[in-house]
């Protein structure tokens, strides 16, 4: 493993999209009771705080709340009319594996590399304040970090970490997500 083996997948175009940001995004309809009603049964989560009233006005919330993570899915709610961009990606791409060519509203420009593969690295999330019924959300996404390693195999390969923040209609910050993958 060489300096140059590292230098061939993080060029200077690739450095270049670390700080860019996509565009601020509205999602479309609101935080509502049947999302949240088919989110909860979804993950398996029957916690009171998202659908016990009273339980949840004796909580330290003081109302019901939603589970944190919800916010992310609901860039995947698309308004009526509105084409699936899974399934573009299929028909533009018949080999697509439905992560790397699926152009989202908001999404990152494509990052400048020839390492096309994309595997799942992990992901953490920051709860800032949680979701409330009737809450609309923003997001916008921005690469936040972009670096090289050499595999086992002594082939280099990226590590890109895209960060997400969503806020609702205050413009209360309810969280950042953080999304790692590798691409080969």
């Amino acid at each position: 493993m060489t300096q140059a083996s590292l230098e061939s997948v993080l060029t200077p175009e690739v450095k270049a999209m670390i700080g860019v940001k996509g565009e601020i995004v509205e999602c479309w309809g609101t935080v509502d009771e049947e999302y949240l009603r088919r989110f909860i049964q979804a993950i398996m989560d029957p916690d009171p705080l998202y659908w016990d009233e009273e339980y949840a006005r004796a909580s330290r919330y003081g109302e019901r709340i939603t589970p944190p993570i919800m916010v992310s899915y609901l860039p995947n709610r698309l308004p009526p009319g509105e084409e699936d961009p899974v399934t573009r990606a299929f028909r533009e791409n018949p080999m697509s594996d439905g992560i790397g060519g699926v152009r989202q509203r908001g999404g990152l420009p494509p990052i400048p590399t020839k390492l096309v593969r994309i595997l799942n690295a992990g992901n953490d999330i920051e709860v800032y304040k949680f979701p409330s019924i009737g809450d609309k959300i923003r997001y916008q996404s921005m690469y936040k970090d972009i670096q090289a390693h050499i595999g086992r195999d002594g082939t280099p390969f990226l590590t890109v970490v895209t960060e997400t923040r969503y806020w609702n209609q205050k413009g209360e910050l309810l969280c950042i997500t953080r999304a790692a993958t590798i691409r080969r």
